[in-house]
């Protein structure tokens, strides 16, 4: 669960979660599911809770977490894993996974911290197995308690039953990835077609073939947080790390909206400057998918300059790797590559277009860089700000490579084409 919000996955399947163990009110025996649930912002798709243990107190739990827990169908019922009716009712009901959707959307565009539980009775083709499972879970969990509970359990049962728990545990699972990906996928299309306001846009009714200019274009807009230097560091602040983001915002709304956003990243090296604006990024892009126009109010990235990056050299002299973006000035691009050069850091040079893929190859700064990742456009453009012959066509690719093994002012070239 942790992993998937950490990844951006907003559904995630399982078989059944935890709950409160019975008599958990006098041993607080209380699955760390639930707790997690109520601290992430992530929609738990499962076939509910386990019959073993007391679904009332879980579903109490889940509530005072400040879970959202909604049975799939037609019924309010809460199933059992096994059984459709665990005789506890949900507060809510979803019929299809558009609804679901729009339930996960709606919780997600308030920001709400806790997550959404829905619950998935067992298909109708296995119900009737399923009830002569939760009779012999009954059976088989007469004095067992605590963490011997659940392996106890699904061996007994497996036994009491003759392997049919077994095919139903797997046809349940089944049945949950399939409901879940149904989920996901709805979701994923209300939110391409969710405008910034929440509203919804029908993109083929809002679509044109054609970019007019002097008039009106219906069109979809969407929003999106990006920037070169703040997506690698997003990336890697999902994946566990730590990096400081060194950069600037304007004092306006954009810069409240994105430095909300990533409050899960340290951007305590983010200036917010007066009488500036946040950096700004509009493409307008043809209903067949072509780039039409570009828009940049990128004046602010001038002052990402070496006076202000100077003020993190202490952070930047102990770092195991420096990501450079190439819309800071030359003069911050030069400073951090001879910090680099002389604390023998490594650098990676992220050119972000052809006309700033020139920047560290204007001086000696290119030869601090230990990574890049240029396309080709960049790639040639680095070639021949260093005077390197850049062969066209197919050819390039090659010859590149040859000339890096050949000639040691070609190692950037060398290390992105390996």
């Amino acid at each position: 669960m942790i992993a998937a919000h950490r990844a951006g996955i907003p559904v995630f399947v399982t078989g059944g979660i935890g709950g409160v163990h019975r008599d958990g009110q006098n041993s607080l025996d209380i699955s760390a599911d639930l707790t997690e649930l109520g601290r992430t912002p992530i929609a738990v798709v499962s076939a509910g809770v386990k019959s073993i243990l007391d679904i009332g107190r879980t579903l109490e739990f889940l509530e005072t977490q400040g879970v959202c827990v909604v049975t799939y169908g037609t019924s309010k019922s809460f199933p059992a894993f096994f059984t459709p009716d665990s005789g506890f009712p949900s507060a809510y009901n979803v019929q299809n996974p558009s609804e679901a959707a729009k339930l996960i959307a709606g919780t997600l565009s308030l920001g709400l911290q806790s997550g959404v539980l829905i619950a998935v009775p067992v298909p109708e083709e296995h119900a009737a197995v399923g009830q002569q499972i939760e009779e012999a879970i009954q059976a088989a969990s007469e004095g067992v308690a605590g963490k011997d509970v659940t392996p106890f359990i699904l061996q007994k049962v497996n036994e009491l039953t003759g392997g049919k728990s077994l095919q139903a545990n797997i046809a349940l699972i089944h049945n949950n990835a399939k409901v879940g990906s149904q989920i996901a996928c709805a979701l994923s299309k209300q939110m391409r077609e969710r405008t910034p306001n929440g509203l919804i846009n029908h993109p083929e009714n809002l679509s044109t073939k054609t970019l007019h200019f002097g008039q009106l274009n219906p069109g979809s807009v969407c929003q999106t947080f990006g920037g070169v230097g703040r997506n690698i560091a997003d990336s890697l602040s999902r994946l566990g790390h730590q990096p400081l983001l060194v950069s600037a915002t304007g004092d306006d709304a954009n810069s409240d909206v994105v430095l909300n956003y990533c409050k899960h990243m340290n951007t305590s090296g983010v200036a917010r400057l007066e009488k500036q604006s946040t950096a700004t990024y509009c493409a307008v892009i043809t209903q067949n998918g072509e780039l039409s126009l570009e828009l940049g109010d990128m004046d602010i990235h001038q002052q990402i300059n070496e006076n202000y990056v100077s003020q993190f050299e202490r952070q930047i002299s102990s770092a195991t790797l420096v990501c450079l973006d190439g819309n800071i000035p030359i003069s911050a691009i030069n400073y951090v590559c001879s910090l680099a050069g002389k604390h023998n850091i490594n650098v990676w040079y992220e050119p972000t277009n052809a006309e700033k893929a020139r920047k560290p190859f204007l001086s000696d700064a290119w030869k601090s860089l230990s990574y890049s990742s240029p396309n080709l456009a960049e790639l040639c453009t680095m070639n021949k700000t260093l005077g390197l012959k850049t062969p066209e066509g197919d050819m390039f690719f090659l010859n590149a490579f040859r000339g890096s093994q050949q000639n040691p002012s070609s190692r950037v070239a060398q290390t992105t084409l390996c």
